[in-house]
């Protein structure tokens, strides 16, 4: 649903996506606001990434690669899952749907995000880094 949105469909769309799979009316309702609640932090998410990646701003990211980071992200900074329940899915999810090259660079990028999050790192240690492979 975030790909679709990034994709420039309406949040009135959206059930239309999920209605093809088995997901009950409720799950469904909960994944919109999911995906409309990561879609409009998604600028945070952006500049997070960006902080950790210059290379690789949102606008070159691979589509699946920029909805997964932004959905973890969300995730991560809201607190209401594990983080390694986050980033697992995340990496899984790139696995299947993103490029060769996608699992490395979700997990590492999402590795300092929630690093950054538990409050392991300040906040101005959360830089450049080389070892963060690149997306495509």
């Amino acid at each position: 649903m975030l790909f679709q949105l990034d994709a420039g469909a309406e949040r009135g769309d959206l059930g239309a996506f999920a209605e093809a799979g088995e997901a009950d009316a409720a799950s469904v309702d909960r994944a919109v606001e999911l995906a409309c609640a990561a879609y409009e932090a998604r600028a945070t998410s952006d500049a997070a990434m960006l902080a950790l990646a210059p290379g690789w701003p949102a606008h070159r990211q691979p589509a699946v690669d920029r909805a997964l980071l932004r959905l973890a992200h969300f995730e991560l900074t809201s607190g209401r899952v594990s983080a390694a329940v986050i980033i697992n899915e995340a990496v899984e999810l790139a696995k299947q749907f993103g490029t060769e090259k996608s699992p490395a660079f979700v997990n590492a990028l999402l590795d300092r995000v929630a690093k950054g999050t538990a409050g392991e790192a300040p906040a101005g240690a959360l830089a450049v880094s080389e070892d963060i492979p690149p997306p495509a």
